[in-house]
């Protein structure tokens, strides 16, 4: 009888097998990397993520196919399949966070993000854009309405900081509400929002004027229990792309227009603190970690 996670809740198990069925590829195939692609909640990082883990894999020394499997559930609801040992994927990348690193999965704690998921720049009403300039500080956001994903770290990452979070489980329902004025504001990574930006679903928000919050964060590859040797793999490739520097260059080719568009502005960062990141996480090593405007 396999072990569950304590976060795998009853109706969780009793609607796993049919989730699973039909699926492609459940048994361990060695040989194979099973990726997801969200059908419902496009992912800008999706390429990058794909490369990292070909350039992981490739400095490791070994030759895997990487496949893409189709998913229409939640982030939670994915990490739960995964952590089971039963998953139509191996890996998945996300936040990381305690509960995360201690129910089942193989984090590979090297953040894929360079800690840039804790940059936040605030996507609001471009009608409320000269409001916005006059923030500066955290008792000014706590009147505010923030919105997130119900099962993102992030919504508990804002609320322990004392400020209001609306939560949905539709990704894109978020940026509607902000439209309608049902949020304030949606907190979104310097990584993300200039693609979300270009998608031009809802011209009437925009990115407020050079504010951002701040909370120290990593995105990390997290790997099926199944699957040990996998992530052992992954986590010796990205060490030797980092010691080598493609690492760096990769997330640059990625990411270095946007980085560069989004310097930070003194004054302008509210820093949060982050009760959930745990005690392992590698803040100590400058290599891995950029900000915005930094030469990455």
């Amino acid at each position: 009888m396999p072990t569950f996670p304590p976060f795998l809740r009853r109706r969780d198990l009793l609607t796993l097998p049919c989730l699973l069925a039909g699926q492609p590829g459940t048994a361990a195939e060695p040989n194979v990397v099973r990726m997801p692609r969200h059908v419902s909640m496009p992912d800008p990082q999706l390429a990058y993520v794909r490369r990292i883990i070909e350039l992981a894999l490739r400095r490791s020394g070994v030759r895997r196919e990487i496949r893409f499997v189709n998913l229409d559930m939640t982030q939670g609801r994915t990490l739960v399949e995964l952590a089971t040992g039963s998953s139509p994927v191996d890996l998945m990348w996300t936040m990381t966070d305690r509960q995360r690193e201690s129910g089942g999965l193989l984090p590979v704690r090297i953040p894929i993000d360079r800690g840039l998921l804790g940059w936040r720049l605030l996507l609001v009403r471009r009608a409320e854009l000269d409001a916005w300039a006059q923030v500066a500080g955290l008792e000014e956001l706590r009147g505010r309405l923030a919105g997130q994903g119900h099962d993102w770290p992030d919504t508990t990452i804002l609320r322990a900081n004392g400020l209001q979070v609306g939560t949905s489980s539709d990704y894109d329902a978020l940026f509607r509400m902000l439209a309608a004025g049902r949020i304030d504001y949606f907190p979104r990574s310097i990584l993300e929002i200039d693609a979300e930006v270009a998608r031009n679903l809802h011209p009437e928000l925009a990115i407020a004027p050079d504010l951002m919050l701040h909370y120290p964060a990593a995105a990390y590859l997290f790997v099926g229990p199944h699957r040990p040797q996998l992530a052992a793999d992954l986590l010796g490739g990205l060490e030797a792309a980092v010691t080598d520097g493609s690492f760096q260059r990769l997330h640059r080719e990625f990411y270095g227009a946007v980085l560069n568009a989004h310097p930070v502005s003194p004054g302008r960062v509210i820093k949060l603190r982050n009760p959930l990141l745990p005690p392992e996480t590698p803040l100590k090593r400058r290599e891995l970690w950029l900000q915005p405007g930094e030469a990455p």
